[in-house]
């Protein structure tokens, strides 16, 4: 029934590894989750747009992340917990608000790595002529297992092979800084839509089309604060974790950007499935273009890797709460989400078979949109109703900030549809079915009646267990 306790029992099954990452580590969590990102899918808005319009697209959506940041960085330092998104809204809006914002991230999540190996599996059939759902399943397989063997030695491992694909960026905007010019970024003949000129040649409704593209080079940054319960110091490390990965991310982003097509032209630029590869063969780089395809690989591998970490922790957090079933929240001996990693890793390679690699990024791009303007709309709320809420960081700008993110959110909400009217159909299927559940199931088994009584009673079964841990472990 509603409101249920916490028993020491109940949480003792249901903990992960506290204290194992530092503000560094997190940073790079959020660079991992992002990273595959520059590598291939956004420049396909130029195509949709031309380079100047894919530009405006970009920096609008770069202003919509920056802004969401620097709103989470307030709200995961005033609410450190696991559920990122679905515990500010859960405080901010209610239970129901809660669970609605953590099934549009779980959404983005589940969805987002299923598209990814897909992508993966195109790269490791190019290097060895191989795919398949065997090549999927391998990839999920081993990578779940590696999250099993504990936090600390996943996000080491994550920090690793982001490391080889952020060479391979810099790498490149080395090998064509040479060969920029221009007028290569407006090789793009204007057609006779509305607005159309030689920097917009496909007009304004390009522009709008390009948004989810945009987003392509920022989406999933807004998970490091899935990783709040294992921080050092939530308070201290979450929000220099998060800006800090977003302003390397803005860095990245301007790189691939300019360079380019500003190396070979907007139109090449446009039409290839591996833009990095392509500007470096075309500018006679060759074999740098070949060991970049196979750092390549690296990138979609680290974002494949990082979002299972944060599906696994939204899950995890969810199912502790009693939104999803309880069992999802059991955690190993070395303190692992051991089902929250699996099952939805099992639904993700189901998913993966489609082949629909397209298709389910677009839906993973709903489901993210929809969360970004809840988890707005409850860094405005928690600062309306909750103004003496203790909050080591507080947001430049306050609601201004988060209004601009709310905002912007519902525009590229509205993208989607213009560029993939299946994918976002689908979706509002997918959350229509989910919010159901919680409707008519759910909301009759959570573990609290409200957000304030569940961190509580977390907080202090927390503290009898580590009483119980010191006194087991002293002489």
């Amino acid at each position: 029934m509603a409101g249920q306790s916490l028993d020491d029992d109940y949480l003792a099954k249901r903990q992960l590894r506290r204290g194992t990452a530092g503000w560094v580590l997190l940073a790079g969590l959020g660079v991992s989750y992002v990273i595959s990102g520059d590598f291939a899918g956004w420049n396909f808005g130029i195509a949709e747009a031309g380079w100047g319009g894919f530009a405006i697209a970009a920096a609008l959506m770069a202003l919509m992340y920056f802004t969401l940041v620097l709103a989470l960085a307030e709200m995961s330092a005033a609410i450190p917990a696991a559920g990122g998104g679905y515990s500010f809204a859960r405080q901010a809006i209610g239970p129901a608000g809660g669970y609605l914002t953590g099934l549009a991230v779980l959404i983005e999540y589940a969805l987002a790595p299923a598209a990814i190996v897909i992508f993966i599996g195109a790269a490791v059939e190019e290097l060895l002529g191989i795919n398949g759902p065997l090549v999927y399943a391998t990839f999920y397989a081993v990578f779940i297992a590696i999250h099993l063997a504990g936090v600390g030695e996943a996000l080491k491992v994550m920090m690793v092979i982001s490391g080889l694909a952020v060479f391979a960026i810099l790498a490149t905007a080395i090998a064509l800084i040479g060969d920029f010019d221009a007028s290569n970024l407006f090789d793009m003949e204007p057609t006779n839509a509305v607005g159309a000129s030689s920097f917009l040649p496909l007009g304004w409704y390009g522009v709008w089309a390009a948004l989810p593209f945009g987003m392509w080079l920022f989406l999933a940054v807004e998970g490091v604060p899935l990783a709040a319960e294992e921080a050092k110091d939530p308070a201290r490390d979450v929000p220099k974790g998060i800006i800090g990965a977003m302003v390397f991310l803005l860095g990245t982003a301007v790189l691939v950007v300019f360079l380019l097509a500003g190396a070979v032209g907007a139109q090449s630029i446009g039409e290839s499935g591996v833009p990095l590869v392509t500007a470096l063969k075309e500018s006679g780089s060759e074999t740098l273009g070949t060991v970049v395809n196979v750092l390549g690989l690296a990138g979609l591998i680290a974002s494949f890797f990082s979002i299972i970490f944060g599906y696994s922790r939204l899950v995890f957090a969810l199912s502790r709460a009693g939104y999803l079933p309880k069992f999802l929240s059991l955690t190993s001996s070395r303190k692992a989400p051991t089902w929250a990693l699996i099952v939805p890793g099992v639904l993700g390679f189901l998913v993966s078979l489609s082949g629909a690699g397209d298709l389910i990024l677009g839906m993973a791009v709903v489901g993210a949109t929809l969360s970004y303007a809840l988890m707005a709309l409850s860094h405005i709320l928690l600062r309306v109703n909750q103004p003496d809420l203790k909050r080591p960081y507080r947001t430049p700008g306050g609601m201004v900030t988060s209004g601009i993110a709310l905002v912007l959110s519902l525009i590229a909400l509205t993208g989607v549809y213009a560029f993939d009217p299946r994918a976002f159909g689908y979706t509002m299927v997918l959350f229509a079915i989910g919010a159901a559940y919680f409707f008519l199931f759910s909301k009759n088994h959570l573990v609290a009646k409200t957000a304030e009584e569940e961190f509580a009673l977390l907080a202090q079964a927390e503290s009898d267990l580590e009483e119980d841990d010191g006194a087991s472990t002293s002489p």
